[in-house]
């Protein structure tokens, strides 16, 4: 009875190895697409107040760990009845992700302009802010959605030939590893200045001349971290969405094969969401005509 006792204690504990082996190798292989996730959501993350800062990331990273419990059983069922339809959905999500992109390039170069009224009274009522702050919680869901299921799919590649206890477990570290790992960071961003102004009122309270620059640095680096994360977030977009096709197509590898592959995956990103913002554009003129 001991014995068979320590035979199952075995047996977990290599089971566990073997999951936190694999869990390794997922999260190195899926690094680059978390990076781009980090870049995304920490631009769709800002440009709340203050005090809502800390409660628009929580919201989002609650949505962000939903998003992966509807897709684990979902992709876990479809690799099972239906492999042939992961890629048509992942390609689906990239052009939506290089829709957004193109369009915030275009709202970006051809800003929406402003009219009189809107000069006039620029303050927006409390409920018109909540709803604005909804409507970005839900569209940086939605981009979390696309984001989540590369990394799923690609963390489900690494353990393909894997038994299914092994498969569960990695797929379930990963995603939260990747949730709370982004969002963290994320949060660590937003509050960057108000980190930054609490070391200036300590370095002027002990007169540390060190701690002081440090504060300052922090609070007047934040408007320009925002930006690069703009733009960082908007590149790795249209990164993104061209690493699904370029990858999943080999046509498109073959022609693209010749040129550098992160170049290959932008241009396939940005021609992708150039012909879908032309086509929205066109579907809205038809549409309201």
């Amino acid at each position: 009875m001991a014995s068979g006792f320590f035979v199952m204690f075995d047996d977990v504990a290599t089971l566990l190895q073997d999951v936190a082996a694999m869990s390794k190798v997922a999260t190195k292989k899926t690094a680059g697409i978390l990076g781009d996730d980090l870049a995304v959501n920490s631009e769709k993350a800002i440009g709340f107040a203050a005090k809502r800062e800390l409660p628009v990331i929580w919201a989002i990273t609650k949505g962000s760990l939903l998003n992966k419990l509807i897709i684990l059983p979902l992709i876990f069922l479809l690799n099972s009845l239906a492999p042939w339809s992961i890629i048509p959905i992942l390609m689906l999500g990239g052009l939506y992700l290089a829709y957004e992109g193109a369009e915030k390039t275009y709202e970006f170069i051809f800003p929406h302009p402003v009219k009189k009224e809107e000069e006039i009274v620029p303050t927006l009522t409390k409920e018109a802010i909540l709803e604005h702050e909804k409507k970005k919680i839900k569209s940086a869901i939605v981009t979390d959605f696309i984001l989540s299921l590369e990394i799923i799919i690609l963390t489900l590649s690494t353990v393909v030939d894997s038994p299914i206890e092994i498969q569960i477990p990695v797929l379930i570290i990963v995603s939260i590893l990747a949730t709370l790992g982004v969002y963290g960071i994320v949060a660590l961003i937003v509050r960057m200045d108000d980190f930054g102004f609490k070391l200036i009122i300590n370095g002027e309270k002990n007169e540390k001349k060190l701690t002081l620059k440090l504060g300052h640095l922090l609070v007047q680096g934040l408007p320009y971290v925002i930006k690069a994360l703009t733009i960082v977030g908007t590149i790795a977009m249209f990164l993104v969405a061209g690493g699904i096709f370029v990858h999943n197509i080999s046509e498109l590898h073959h022609f693209l094969h010749n040129i550098p592959a992160l170049l290959a995956e932008l241009l396939t990103g940005v021609s992708i969401g150039i012909v879908m913002l032309g086509v929205i554009k066109l579907f809205s003129l038809i549409k309201f005509k």
